[in-house]
């Protein structure tokens, strides 16, 4: 029997692909540790770049209050340093006077006025100049460091109203994920997502709504959010000797959990909850890892009935609650009366003397 044995420069050449696998693989984690030491320089330019506007500010503010300047000081200063220090930008009258907003808006709160120099200069002008509640900026300030948001990110949630929709809208959740998770899952899941980035027209198929989502799919963790991981579509679970196939499946990194996600484009029914119920128990049994928190299930409707809704949640013992997607631009003229509406019945009036 003859046995085949690689020649001498069969056996060369592959020392040293392998050698150069492993040569690459250590090229990689230096790039890795240069990226890694750029974001951190990155991050401590823009506290130092943040904190200093925010000393301008105070400066000016400090300045103008005790009228030992006037307004038309603040734009000799910035002709001032335009011509002593020409190579600086960022200290035009319209930005001094936005340095100086920037701290009179804050100065009252501690914990904010920390919170502001963790996002880039160009992220709280954007804050500053579109919301208008205290709230509102905390809210978004809050949001966008834990989420990481883009510019482009941080605008499009402005543009969505989602703060108005967080305060107005709570998640329908059913008892045994309070039970789970509190508070907590609260702050993770919604009410209404936003899914206008698809370009759903009228009378879409599930069929649409399910490509677009895994074509749009970075969109789509972002809506969710950052802790939101997919782990596949169409995702198989065999039980009795069938297959049943589940439309999207993620896990949650801080809820310790498989989410799973059942597609709906028209009205919920309380009968939807049965066949995600049905994909729950197979998910715990079969693919949940023993350090893995049980399952929760979200069925997304394209509408629902908020009554129908807490009826059909209120009795079930399984983790799952039931969300609205939206495929267009929510009006924000009607969401800011129906928050304006909200704050007024909920500030206790002032006791007349």
């Amino acid at each position: 029997m003859n046995t085949h044995r690689p020649t001498r420069k069969q056996s060369l050449l592959t020392t040293e692909t392998s050698s150069e696998a492993s040569l690459e693989a250590s090229f990689s984690e230096v790039v890795g540790l240069i990226e890694q030491a750029r974001v951190r320089a990155y991050q401590a330019v823009n506290i130092e770049l943040v904190g200093l506007y925010w000393q301008i500010g105070e400066y000016i503010s400090g300045k103008l209050a005790t009228a030992e300047w006037g307004e038309g000081v603040v734009e000799s200063l910035a002709r001032h340093l335009m011509r002593t220090v020409p190579e600086l930008r960022g200290f035009s009258v319209q930005n001094l006077w936005r340095m100086r907003q920037f701290f009179d808006t804050y100065r009252g709160d501690a914990g904010l006025s920390a919170l502001v120099r963790a996002l880039p200069w160009t992220h709280n002008l954007i804050v500053l100049g579109q919301a208008k509640r205290i709230e509102e900026r905390e809210f978004y300030l809050r949001m966008a460091v834990q989420e990481k948001w883009s510019k482009r990110e941080l605008e499009r949630q402005l543009r969505l109203g989602a703060f108005e929709r967080a305060v107005l809208e709570a998640p329908k959740l059913s008892p045994a994920v309070r039970e789970m998770h509190g508070d907590a899952a609260t702050q993770v899941f919604k009410d209404v997502y936003a899914l206008e980035f698809l370009g759903l027209q009228v009378g879409h198929t599930e069929a649409d709504l399910h490509r677009g989502l895994l074509t749009q799919m970075r969109n789509f963790l972002i809506e969710l959010g950052r802790d939101f991981c997919f782990v596949g579509s169409q995702f198989l679970l065999q039980v009795g000797g069938r297959d049943f196939a589940l439309d999207l499946l993620f896990f949650h990194r801080g809820l310790n959990c498989l989410v799973a996600i059942e597609l709906k484009v028209d009205r919920f029914e309380p009968e939807h909850l049965g066949k995600l119920n049905f994909y729950l128990e197979a998910l715990d049994r079969d693919v949940r890892k023993p350090h893995e928190n049980p399952a929760i299930g979200l069925l997304l409707c394209a509408s629902k009935d908020s009554e129908v809704v807490e009826y059909a949640l209120s009795r079930t013992l399984s983790p799952a609650l039931v969300a609205q997607y939206q495929t267009q631009l929510p009006d924000k003229q009607l969401l800011a009366a129906k928050l304006h509406e909200f704050y007024a019945l909920n500030t206790p009036e002032r006791e007349t003397e």
